[in-house]
């Protein structure tokens, strides 16, 4: 048997076992809920602490942004947030964020996203007034 005729049922089990594994992930619907807003509607941000971020969307609508590895920066009085759009300007996942801490030295230290969460207003009430965004 040649290598050709070897590599063709490997590639077709690979494929098969691919589609088998996307298939049903595919095949569920998007949450009805999804949380999107444009990035023209974001109007402030805070930090609890260097692992969250509230994002203020919309006047009275909150984020919340979990990164997978924070930054102290993000508490100090004198950062600012970083947002750089590529593409789409609507936020709909974490994925589409792509986020910086800077300080006004001009350093930025890149954040990722790890969830977008939005939250109810019984959640937002729940936030110490120092750290709800405006």
């Amino acid at each position: 048997m040649s290598a050709r005729c070897f590599a063709t049922p490997l590639i077709a089990a690979a494929l098969a076992a691919g589609c088998a594994v996307a298939g049903p992930a595919a095949a569920r619907p998007s949450a009805p809920n999804a949380p999107c807003f444009f990035v023209s509607q974001w109007q402030g941000w805070t930090s609890p602490n260097p692992d969250v971020i509230y994002l203020g969307v919309n006047m009275h609508e909150v984020y919340r942004v979990d990164l997978s590895a924070g930054s102290p920066q993000l508490q100090w009085p004198d950062s600012h947030l970083v947002s750089i759009v590529r593409g789409s300007s609507s936020i709909c996942s974490p994925l589409d964020l792509d986020l910086k801490v800077s300080d006004n030295s001009g350093f930025a230290t890149p954040l990722i996203a790890r969830t977008l969460t939005k939250l109810t207003p019984e959640e937002v009430a729940a936030i110490p007034k120092k750290y709800r965004p405006n």
